[in-house]
């Protein structure tokens, strides 16, 4: 499990192990995780070019011990302090004793244009609301130049917390993080200035509970339902599809195509699709009875290409096992009828849906995802997958919002969320909860997105396919 903590954790455990250690001791631990890095980007230390851009905070000191260390080995370094006089004083004297050197920031465009590396160290991890306008003018001269780029701790401009892109920042090719992962490493619009990001261990001992959670695949693997020698179809779970409509047959296929690769023992469809499904997936139960009377099962998916069907979306609600509730549905669904609920309920908006839900533009859920989806988890009291370039998934009852770290961008291509839904609704009839179901379908769903695409086009039953081949990557 990969785990990120928001901005006071971060400081109070900073705090807890300075008062352990000798004065500066920290920031040296730190130094040298950053120089170690910028070394390995650089390649060839001796006789490169670096330019420290310095703020105020611990990071610019960072920057300059790191710097200090680097000139020892032969780089030419030369420090831009934003606001010298406020610059950290040891680590301007460190970097002075070692060779390196100070410039005006009236100098940074041309220094910047020769350099090879850049460290930006303008703004620590408290920074709020974008860079002010000499930081700006900074950034927009690196933006030009052909330097590689390290951020200190994240890139200045972004928001450590949220994930936020308020204004200005810096893009880097590199992050050297210390301690643990911040929010805004995990989750755009922040994550894409980021780049590749370095954790480097600092010695920090932070709580048990993160902000930000990501699975990695030990922790998939440990969900996955398995069946036993005593399974049969219904132990192992029956998910009911009520999906489709005369005019969107296909969503319905795709989401029972991702409901027979989700782990549940068998599945129900219930819609006006039936022959298409049977057309394609023989095996599956079809029933045009209603949802009431399709037969038992253990969870139901609903809304995927339902047009208007509202009554349908309806009495699925009604049904006391969990629900998923996607596309037309969450167009559909009543919020006091999803808010009622006692069985678990798992919703799967992207943005712009999300956005419909929360009165809001699609812009304001972009920008601020991490805000969006728990302000949508607590007023449906729901679970919520929020998906897009980041996914995220939240639950009603707080604690950690799980962060996916897989796929591509060519999942976004039609029916890919079908998919998503019926694989998430099988594993929430195999007996995961709704955080769990969710976590794992998107994580499943993106490692089959990268192994249907390869970097080529792919379309929503591609992936669907790979989907098996997905879940014996995590198992093996």
């Amino acid at each position: 499990m990969r785990s990120a903590y928001g901005v006071e954790t971060v400081r109070a455990a900073e705090r807890a192990l300075m008062a352990r250690l000798p004065e500066g001791a920290l920031m040296q631990r730190a130094a040298a995780g950053l120089a170690a890095a910028c070394a390995d980007l650089l390649g060839r230390v001796y006789g490169s070019r670096v330019v420290l851009l310095v703020g105020s905070g611990d990071n610019g000191g960072d920057a300059l011990y790191a710097g200090a260390r680097l000139a020892r080995r032969g780089a030419g370094v030369t420090a831009v302090p934003l606001t010298p006089e406020r610059a950290h004083t040891g680590g301007l004297a460190a970097l002075r004793r070692a060779g390196g050197s100070v410039a005006a920031a009236g100098a940074a465009g041309e220094l910047i244009a020769r350099a090879d590396l850049v460290v930006d160290g303008i703004v620590g991890i408290g920074g709020k609301g974008g860079l002010r306008p000499d930081a700006e003018r900074l950034a927009a001269a690196v933006g030009r130049s052909r330097a590689a780029v390290v951020a200190v701790d994240l890139p200045s401009g972004v928001e450590a917390d949220t994930g936020e892109v308020r204004g200005a920042a810096l893009r880097a090719d590199l992050t050297v993080t210390f301690g643990t992962h911040k929010p805004g490493l995990m989750v755009d619009p922040a994550r894409e200035y980021a780049g590749v990001v370095r954790l480097v261990d600092i010695g920090l001992e932070l709580p048990d509970e993160a902000e930000l959670e990501a699975l990695q695949h030990a922790d998939v693997a440990r969900l996955l339902p398995a069946p036993t020698g005593e399974s049969d179809k219904y132990r192992r779970g029956v998910v009911g599809i009520a999906a489709g409509s005369a005019r969107y047959p296909g969503a319905a296929v795709l989401a029972v195509s991702g409901a027979l690769r989700g782990g549940a023992g068998a599945v129900r469809y219930v819609g006006p699709a039936g022959q298409a499904v049977v057309a394609r997936f023989p095996e599956t139960l079809v029933s045009d009875a209603g949802p009431a009377r399709a037969g038992r099962v253990q969870a139901w998916v609903v809304g995927p290409g339902a047009g208007d069907d509202a009554a349908t979306v309806a009495e699925v609600l009604a049904a006391d096992v969990p629900v998923l509730v996607d596309a037309d549905g969450l167009r559909l669904a009543e919020r006091d009828a999803v808010r009622g609920r006692t069985a678990p309920t798992l919703m799967t908006p992207h943005a712009g849906e999300a956005a419909a839900l929360l009165g809001v533009r699609r812009e304001e859920v972009e920008g601020a995802r991490l805000a969006a989806v728990r302000e949508l988890a607590a007023a449906y009291r729901a679970t919520v997958l929020l998906k897009g370039s980041t996914t995220l998934v939240a639950d009603c009852a707080g604690g950690a919002v799980r962060v996916n770290p897989t796929g591509t961008s060519w999942l976004a291509t039609a029916g890919s969320g079908d998919v998503l839904s019926g694989l998430a609704g099988s594993l929430l009839a195999a007996g995961l909860s709704a955080p769990d179901a969710g976590s794992t379908a998107a994580y499943l769903h993106g490692l089959a997105g990268r192994f249907a695409a390869q970097g080529a086009p792919a379309g929503a039953h591609d992936v669907a396919e790979r989907i098996p081949q997905a879940w014996r990557d995590v198992r093996g």
